[in-house]
């Protein structure tokens, strides 16, 4: 597989005897993965974790089915979640670099709050607090407003490292053109920004994936909760995360896959300037 721009800059292509040390790398680590997966085996096997009767119930179509409204409610919760977050974290990141000190202060007391606490005693406020103050929250807006609150403090110092990272030069080129500051960040610093970053705003759902599991403070129904309810029925624990933890990692594989595709993509495409430098000029 041929590298991406990104990878060519970071790891230099390996001569004859380079490539021999990764392939037996490589063979003597999948064999090492292999003996483990033989091991994880034989230990199910002598516990008894193997039997028929705490497997048999996934042959029943309706057990699939409640796992997949598990699996539809965890994405629900992602995609709202990461929706807010793309959004919001832009507007933190425009006010942490802000002029005025009021809003850069304000943006970066939220974005250092939400990043330094775990996501998990936002869920808990937003189960407690607005019940307190007798408020009526579903509980889908219990899982995304602290999930995406999360995201969007990280996002932020993502678009901020995205921002930093076009070159100095663009920009003074713009401020060249007589483009004013937001001209310039809109036309010759945003694009740029989002094409650097776009790997890292979709490798960050599969943070927000993993996060929704956490609805299971306030019940909300996605594939952990769905989980605890088959394991309740068929007392079959093990199994059951077993098959859980498969559909996550498959989740978040096609999530990270995504991102290297969409990498690869935009590294292959070229702004087209003369057809841009005339709208920006006569903005």
């Amino acid at each position: 597989m041929a590298m991406t721009p990104t990878e060519a800059a970071l790891f230099e292509i390996g001569g004859p005897r380079a490539r021999r040390r990764i392939l037996i790398g490589t063979i003597l680590s999948a064999l090492a993965l292999a003996a483990l997966f033989a091991w994880i085996v034989y230990r199910f096997y002598i516990k008894g974790q193997l039997d028929s009767r705490y497997w048999y119930f996934f042959a029943q179509l309706n057990v699939w089915e409640f796992i997949g409204m598990g699996l539809v409610g965890t994405m629900r919760a992602a995609l709202g979640a990461g929706a807010i977050a793309v959004v919001f974290g832009l507007v933190l990141m425009l006010g942490r670099t802000s002029r005025w000190a009021p809003v850069r202060w304000v943006a970066t007391a939220f974005i250092e709050f939400f990043r330094g606490t775990p996501t998990l005693l936002f869920i808990y406020a937003m189960f407690l607090l607005p019940a307190q103050m007798g408020l009526k929250i579903s509980t889908y807006w219990m899982v995304v407003i602290p999930v995406s609150a999360y995201a969007s403090a990280v996002l932020a110092e993502v678009y901020r490292a995205g921002a930093a990272a076009v070159p100095h030069g663009q920009k003074e080129a713009g401020v060249s053109l007589g483009l004013s500051e937001w001209q310039n960040f809109r036309y010759v610093v945003m694009p740029q920004m989002f094409r650097i970053i776009t790997p890292t705003l979709v490798t960050q759902l599969v943070v927000v994936v993993k996060d929704t599991s956490f609805g299971y403070v306030v019940t909300y129904p996605e594939l952990m909760v769905n989980a605890k309810v088959i394991i309740a029925n068929f007392s079959s624990l093990v199994p059951v995360y077993l098959v859980v933890a498969i559909i996550y990692i498959l989740v978040n594989l096609a999530i990270s896959r995504f991102a290297n595709w969409l990498s690869r993509r935009q590294n292959t495409q070229v702004l087209d300037i003369p057809t841009v430098m005339p709208h920006m000029v006569e903005s």
